[in-house]
């Protein structure tokens, strides 16, 4: 299974030089294995996939965590959309009160986007996800709603030999694992059992943190208390915030290196990482 990184800023692109080293595209993540490919979310950072020269595949499947404009922003300059020789399925989380069609219509259409979603001239098929288990060629996918700001998923995927966790926008509440001594009782902990890499939300410094409870995301700290109990093997820090340069990102790293109580390993990660899982 090869992990590619297109984007992995959090709510909002930067252009800034300052963040040029690990990336300034929203969440954007391409899973392939075999003729297999997955793409995670929508962000800007979709505008960089990069494997249709000479592609065998004619299917591509976009996994959509939530539909907030940082995971969505790039679809409308995804080029296969736009191309009738592709087979293009969109999987996003099912909702009580509109559908998936027309919640993403409300940004593919004028006047935020001058093509309409039924116009595109892909084959285009939309999917809605609950907690779900489903398979898309050689890949086993699970979704399952998290703790995030409107109907959020998270995804594991499973290939023939490795499992990837992908969980961008999450806030685990790990302080009702402290009051019920039960992992059964953290968003998000069943899906990154065990998983050979686990990408996590990981915004916020301990000390942001303190004043940003509730607001869906998670502080460096917690990300890798929340990957050590749930016993993934790897962890990339991941949806760095928009006002934090290179620079602060390495500095926060170091501090965590050096007070870290945790075994887990990790690190931050960078837009344009590829990532071979065996």
């Amino acid at each position: 299974m090869k992990i590619s990184i297109r984007g992995i800023r959090g709510s909002i692109p930067t252009t800034d030089p300052s963040t040029a080293r690990y990336g300034g595209n929203t969440s954007c993540v391409v899973v392939s294995e075999n003729e297999t490919v997955l793409v995670l979310d929508g962000g800007s950072g979709i505008h960089k996939f990069n494997l249709l020269q000479n592609a065998p595949f004619k299917r591509i499947d976009i996994l959509l965590t939530h539909l907030h404009l940082d995971h969505i922003q790039g679809l409308g300059f995804f080029i296969p959309l736009f191309d009738a020789s592709f087979d293009v399925h969109i999987w996003g989380p099912a909702t009580g009160a509109n559908s998936l069609h027309a919640r993403l219509s409300r940004y593919l259409s004028p006047p935020l986007f001058p093509v309409l979603l039924r116009d595109l001239p892909c084959k285009l098929t939309l999917h809605e996800l609950e907690n779900s288990s489903f398979k898309i060629g050689s890949l086993m996918i699970e979704s399952r709603y998290v703790i995030h700001p409107g109907p959020t998923l998270g995804f594991r995927i499973t290939g023939d030999k490795s499992s990837f966790a992908y969980l961008p926008d999450h806030e685990p509440a790990l302080g009702l694992m402290d009051a019920h001594k039960g992992k059964k009782w953290t968003s998000g902990i069943d899906l990154s059992m065990s998983a050979d890499l686990l990408l996590h939300d990981a915004q916020y410094s301990a000390e942001e943190y303190k004043t940003k409870y509730g607001w869906g995301h998670t502080s460096m700290d917690d990300a890798i208390k929340f990957a050590t109990i749930s016993g993934a093997k790897h962890l990339l820090l991941a949806h760095h915030d928009p006002s934090h340069t290179d620079e602060q990102l390495e500095k926060l790293l170091t501090d965590l290196k050096n007070r870290n109580q945790y075994s887990c390993s990790f690190q931050l990660a960078a837009e344009g990482m590829e990532i071979e899982l065996a």
